[in-house]
């Protein structure tokens, strides 16, 4: 996703890696091994348990409260997709086979850091296959019941959050970032997803929250974290809120130019948000990456008609 920063070249891990954890909503204890992969293939979830394939990308998407869920249009599922994805856009990794053998990302401690350590452990290598990345040529957005979700044209990749909440400790919070690998690791990475202590029983008996623990999810009591560390970044409920963001996005299936801006939105609204990109060709075009032969740090230059300038 990062696509200002990295070289020219599509990248895949190392060497593979995996760790255990449970999901936050099913409650199962999960495997989880991120493989290399061949230059085009993207990131693909493979359900070992099941055998099924499912591409990350937002057509695989599908209406669920709370997380992202891909499936395969068959019955098979991989729910809570987007903190991994975060790490994996944060990371520019482009290419992974993720087999887990259960249908759902274990939650690990709520945030990405667990997954940037496992990327960063197993190692980044080049592949010779020229990277894309999908530049945002005109604004498109999505209004949904006081909600935003909205793409505009720039020159990298910017964000900006303001989430509203009628609680005493979280209410109006509001944060713009320029997005790097550095600053994604560093300021937004370890946000932990985040609930009300009043909303368990309701998540509960809706079968959802069965793995959620002070372990990994915020708990918000009025004006306390039930936490015993508190939090690791005063605003994190909408650095996180931006974290996901950056996963769902990442199932445009390739980085993305361009500023996003999300108000009061969730998961829905960044998958119809890709579905409105994409319905309208003169949206989107798509760039490859050229590189510094002192650096390596890459850019992105457009290969079809001239691109608009930031809005």
């Amino acid at each position: 996703m990062l696509g200002e920063i990295t070289g020219p070249f599509q990248r895949t891990l190392k060497t593979a890696i995996g760790c255990r954890g449970v999901g936050l909503h099913s409650g199962q204890r999960v495997a989880i091994d991120l493989v290399p992969a061949p230059p085009e293939t993207g990131i693909v979830f493979r359900r070992t348990d099941t055998g099924a394939e499912i591409r990350a990308v937002w057509e695989n998407a599908v209406e669920s409260a709370r997380c992202t869920v891909l499936s395969n249009g068959e019955g098979a599922t991989v729910g809570t997709v987007e903190h991994l994805m975060a790490a994996l856009a944060g990371a520019a990794v482009d290419n992974a086979i993720v087999e887990l053998n259960g249908p759902e990302v274990p939650i690990m401690d709520g945030s990405a850091g667990p997954f940037v350590f496992l990327i960063e452990c197993a190692g980044i290598v080049e592949q010779d296959a020229p990277r894309l990345a999908i530049k945002v040529q005109k604004p498109v957005s999505v209004v949904e019941h006081g909600a935003l979700a909205a793409l505009y044209p720039d020159h990298g990749f910017s964000m900006s959050f303001e989430i509203d909440f009628d609680n005493p400790l979280i209410r109006h919070q509001d944060m713009s970032m320029a997005v790097d690998a550095g600053s994604f690791k560093s300021e937004l990475s370890r946000a932990r997803t985040f609930g009300l202590l009043d909303d368990v029983d309701r998540l509960r008996a809706a079968g959802l929250a069965r793995g959620g623990s002070l372990d990994n999810v915020i708990v918000v009591s009025g004006d306390h974290v039930l936490n015993s560390g508190g939090l690791r970044y005063e605003d994190e409920f909408v650095r996180h809120k931006l974290l996901d963001a950056i996963g769902d996005l990442y199932l445009a299936g390739a980085p993305l130019i361009g500023r996003f801006r999300g108000v009061r939105s969730g998961h829905a609204h960044n998958r119809r948000l890709l579905a409105a990109l994409f319905a309208d060709d003169e949206a989107w075009a798509y760039t490859t990456a050229t590189a510094s032969a002192s650096t390596g740090a890459g850019t992105f230059e457009s290969r079809d008609e001239a691109l608009l300038a930031t809005a």
